[in-house]
């Protein structure tokens, strides 16, 4: 591993470290703050956050303020890339497909299959590579926004067990139903619409074994309501009695002056049930 940047922060440290990952066979990037507990060597929670379609590690770590919520609880945050990227990479020219787009799911489909297993990074290598290098505990929580609040619900209820909390901000709810998540199932999965439903949160939780408490905050005024459905996934945890906490935030859209205005409030949630 290689550290590419580091800043002093609210007592802590924000850093960025690029790898090379087995999982994805390229050089991945993921940025990491350290509340100072954990640069004592103190083992601290991990929050994991994912984020959307077009964005990098970079976006969280400069635009949300995430470090001062992360001292505060004294949580290491983990912010990985959103796909494969580099020279071999399969791509595509559109914004929500291929690179920026790895919709955080293990890709079956040529010329996608090589390096698009998302799921297995975030889920396996990542934290795996964290808790041995990092003063980083096994307790884990998952939080992310649109394509990544889609990811960070999906790898919640595809391993029970394996995180103590999740969270989203406008996540893609049911890709199985809407354009944006059509198009990429069908890239990186193929046409057999049962095989998608192992990626769809709506899906998962009418199977759900464990009852992981969710929260998702959806603004009123977000450009991409129709993509996003919340009142999907509410139908869906009420019919199959799975605790959800949606909050539908009036005037507020897709953009991260709506995840900082409520980041505290996700952080103070992942930070009860990790310290539990």
């Amino acid at each position: 591993m290689e550290r590419i940047e580091q800043h002093a922060s609210f007592g802590g440290r924000q850093e960025v470290w690029k790898h090379a990952s087995d999982t994805l066979g390229c050089d991945m990037k993921f940025g990491i703050y350290l509340p100072e507990a954990a640069l004592r060597g103190e083992k601290r929670p991990v929050l994991y956050w994912l984020s959307g379609l077009t964005c990098t590690e970079q976006n969280f770590i400069t635009k949300a303020g995430a470090q001062a919520h992360a001292a505060r609880h004294g949580l290491i945050v983990v912010a990985p890339d959103t796909s494969p990227r580099g020279e071999g990479v399969a791509d595509d020219p559109a914004y929500d497909l291929g690179q920026g787009a790895g919709f955080y799911l293990n890709a079956t489909q040529a010329p996608w299959a090589p390096h698009y297993r998302m799921q297995d990074y975030v889920a396996d290598e990542l934290p795996a590579l964290v808790e041995r290098h990092f003063a980083a505990g096994d307790a884990r929580g998952v939080f992310g926004h649109s394509m990544g609040g889609h990811g960070a619900l999906v790898t919640a209820l595809r391993h029970p067990g394996r995180y103590r909390s999740a969270s989203a901000f406008a996540p893609i709810v049911a890709p199985t139903q809407v354009p944006w998540g059509q198009k990429a199932l069908t890239a990186y999965l193929g046409s057999d619409r049962e095989a998608w439903k192992a990626w769809d949160t709506v899906e998962l939780v009418k199977t759900a074994k464990e009852r992981l408490p969710l929260l998702v905050d959806q603004g009123d005024a977000d450009e991409f309501l129709a993509e996003l459905r919340p009142e999907l996934l509410k139908a869906a945890c009420n019919a199959a009695g799975h605790p959800l906490t949606l909050r539908l935030q009036p005037g507020y859209d897709h953009s991260y002056y709506f995840i900082a205005s409520f980041l505290a409030d996700h952080f103070a949630h992942h930070a009860a049930a990790l310290a539990a």
